[in-house]
């Protein structure tokens, strides 16, 4: 009954259109309330699953993210990943997709991705003859990078919600496969573009790439700092945070200078604004799973799950299933914090590391993410490209079969997650 209770009440308020972390603490209390629990001790695991040195970099990161994004960095990178790539036939789409892969290594948001690159990309690929609606995929399929390449503030809320996994280490996993991811992507598009004979980008004035090149690797220098820092062992996580948010303030408003400073205060207001959500929502969730835990839900789910099936590949397939669908329904940030907990364990039980685990979550999320009902990024682009979300949909076929194929190729094989934090966090 308390099972029922739990989840049942969450699903309905959710039915009901009420706030995500709102119906988790609504369910946590109805549940609560049932097993005669102390309500005190709720709201006690509500605070404890803030206090996390590991979450003190999120603020960072998204403030980073929001600098940077704000001060033109969007611009300087397409055009940096123009002077790369944008010669090719179909080389619009491919600097789209080359671009989101900078970003990424920037703002570590799907999201934010898709507003910034999109809102450049997407009018310019139509105006030079792309069609809406594969302008709209190419934008938001490439944008599933942005929760793969560091960093990730998605793989910080993963890191709490698996009670503490490395997030250095999780940041490196997820480094490779976000390339890769890159790389199939950029290989869709190009077969794309030789079979609809799309056109070659125009070539960049040889006098204005020295200015394009030195624009866009100051940006980029973001991120190196911040993968470095973690790397080499200088910093932690969030100092890297740190260190990253003071680097995009000095190179927004003291050398790219496209904004005034008065601009710093609306910064700081969507920053708060996005860190309320955020936080909000991992109190409310740390009740939740605490409940779930104290009912035995992951455990009764992985007995479930095993005695399906004895063979480990059956249960990973599984395990991916559920993630895709879940992720067609929900928003990614309390999936990870609800759906961790009860996963994690079956993952663990056929052998596969947490770090494994949390980057294939994190892609399998992404896919929600551009996937309808409740694909946010897939709403942010087709408002962007003013264009219906079941033609967008349609054009993205090809595109989801890219990222499925990535995402069996890390699910099957560990060592393209696991090789560079074994490599370099040992």
């Amino acid at each position: 009954m308390g099972i029922f209770l739990l989840i049942g009440s969450f699903v309905i308020f959710l039915i009901a259109r009420v706030p995500i972390a709102l119906s988790l603490i609504l369910s946590s209390f109805i549940t609560g309330m049932y097993l005669d629990i102390n309500l005190g001790a709720l709201v006690q695991r509500m605070v404890g699953g803030l206090n996390s040195f590991s979450l003190l970099a999120i603020p960072f990161f998204v403030l980073a993210g929001e600098i940077m994004n704000e001060g033109g960095i969007s611009r300087r990178l397409i055009n940096l990943s123009n002077v790369i790539i944008g010669k090719i036939r179909g080389g619009l789409a491919m600097v789209n997709v080359l671009a989101s892969t900078f970003f990424g290594g920037i703002s570590g948001s799907a999201v934010a991705d898709t507003s910034s690159v999109g809102s450049v990309l997407i009018p310019m690929m139509k105006k030079s003859g792309y069609k809406t609606d594969y302008s709209v995929s190419v934008t938001i399929s490439s944008a599933a990078q942005g929760v793969m390449i560091p960093p990730s503030h998605n793989m910080i809320i993963y890191s709490t919600a698996a009670g503490g996994v490395s997030v250095g280490a999780l940041f490196m996993g997820g480094l490779l496969p976000g390339i890769l991811l890159g790389l199939v992507l950029l290989v869709t598009t190009y077969i794309i573009a030789v079979k609809k004979n799309h056109p070659k980008g125009e070539p960049v004035k040889k006098e204005e790439i020295p200015k394009i090149v030195r624009e866009g690797l100051l940006g980029l220098f973001t991120a190196v700092i911040i993968i470095g820092g973690i790397v080499s062992g200088i910093f932690t996580a969030t100092e890297s945070a740190a260190i990253g948010a003071l680097y995009a303030f000095i190179i927004t408003f003291f050398v790219y200078r496209d904004i005034p400073f008065s601009r710093f205060g609306v910064i700081l207001h969507r920053t708060f604004k996005t860190l309320s959500m955020v936080l909000f929502l991992i109190a409310a969730s740390s009740a939740f799973g605490w409940l779930l835990a104290l009912l035995k839900v992951p455990t009764m789910v992985s007995e479930t799950m095993l005695s399906i099936s004895p063979n480990d590949i059956i249960t990973l397939l599984m395990i991916i299933v559920i993630l895709l669908i879940l992720g067609m329904v929900m928003d990614m940030a309390p999936l990870i914090l609800i759906a961790t907990p009860i996963l994690l364990p079956v993952a663990t039980s056929i052998g596969m590391d947490p770090v494994h685990f949390g980057v294939v979550l994190m892609l399998c999320l992404a896919v929600g993410l551009i996937t309808p009902p409740v694909g946010t990024v897939l709403f942010v682009g087709s408002a962007i490209g003013r264009i219906s979300i079941e033609k967008v949909t349609k054009a993205m076929m090809p595109f989801y079969g890219a990222i499925i194929i990535v995402l069996l190729l890390i699910a099957f094989f560990p060592s393209l997650v696991l090789f560079l934090p074994d490599l370099l966090l040992e």
